[in-house]
């Protein structure tokens, strides 16, 4: 079986993004953060998602010095929260991501939401901070192709990634084929919507034919069209089977099945909405 630590996508910048990460959003005590990491970590997980958000950043750094591994042998993911947008607020608060997490830098930096209000200046702080070497790669979080296309009209460096809420019930398959034609890496949160697909007939019945679990199937999706990862969990054998995902290949007609269960539903906020009133309703 292919071991996860091998498998990579590369970014436009041309740092090396793990397929599959680990997400760490509601992991809220040391011991579960601890238990958590060093599981994920010995199954193969090496992208670790945090944000200042989360509120966990100190957690997950006590985490990672706990394991004791060489920095580059592991990738680390934050976000910089509305509150903190602006110039100097996102430089300010980088800086107290970095010591909370106690690393020189962060592989990957994302403007976790677009704010209208300050929307060009935090990302003219994105670059200045990977000029300084904090961070090695810049990107976005909940971007529409209107706000990508707003930010390209007066950004010296385009992001990267983009991380966006995907699964079946939102596809986001417009946004994808926008990503691949401009070279941004989508990554997608809450890749198994909180397990709202758990009991979905087609999904049973095409894991069934693969001897796998819906979520291994929902997740097997993501990766087939290109697209990262980070399911969470705080359960050493769930985060060992959302692992195993590089045993079996979906055919194109379960893939076109799995983007027909497409509602556009959300599980999170409005991103244009977040952009218009600066901070999540």
């Amino acid at each position: 079986m292919t071991d996860i630590s091998q498998e990579y996508f590369t970014l436009a910048d041309g740092h090396r993004l793990p397929k599959e990460g680990f997400g760490v959003y509601k992991l809220e005590d040391q011991a579960a953060m601890d238990t958590a990491i060093a599981s994920a970590y010995q199954t193969g997980y090496r992208l670790f998602d945090t944000a200042q958000l989360y509120q966990n950043e100190d957690l997950l750094g006590n985490a990672l010095k706990k394991l004791g591994v060489a920095r580059d042998q592991y990738f680390v993911t934050t976000k910089v929260a509305e509150a903190n947008q602006g110039y100097q607020a996102a430089i300010a608060s980088v800086k107290e991501s970095l010591q909370k997490l106690q690393l020189d830098y962060v592989d990957l930096l994302l403007v976790h939401w677009p704010v209208y209000a300050h929307f060009f200046e935090t990302w003219r702080a994105f670059e200045d901070l990977k000029k300084m070497g904090l961070t090695k790669s810049i990107g976005v979080s909940n971007f529409g192709i209107a706000h990508l296309e707003l930010l390209n009209t007066q950004a010296s460096e385009r992001p990267v990634l983009d991380q966006v809420e995907r699964h079946p019930g939102l596809n986001q398959l417009a946004l994808l084929k926008y990503a691949q034609d401009h070279g941004l890496q989508l990554q997608a949160w809450s890749p198994l919507a909180r397990g709202k697909f758990m009991e979905t007939p087609a999904l049973k019945e095409i894991a069934a034919a693969h001897n796998k679990s819906v979520a291994q199937v929902i997740l097997r999706w993501h990766l087939q069209q290109g697209v990262a990862i980070i399911p969470k969990s705080a359960h050493p054998e769930r985060i060992a089977a959302n692992a195993a995902l590089f045993d079996f290949e979906l055919t194109a007609a379960e893939m076109d099945k799995i983007n027909g269960l497409n509602q556009f539903a959300r599980d999170g906020r409005e991103p244009e909405l977040v952009f218009e009133n600066g901070y999540q309703y």
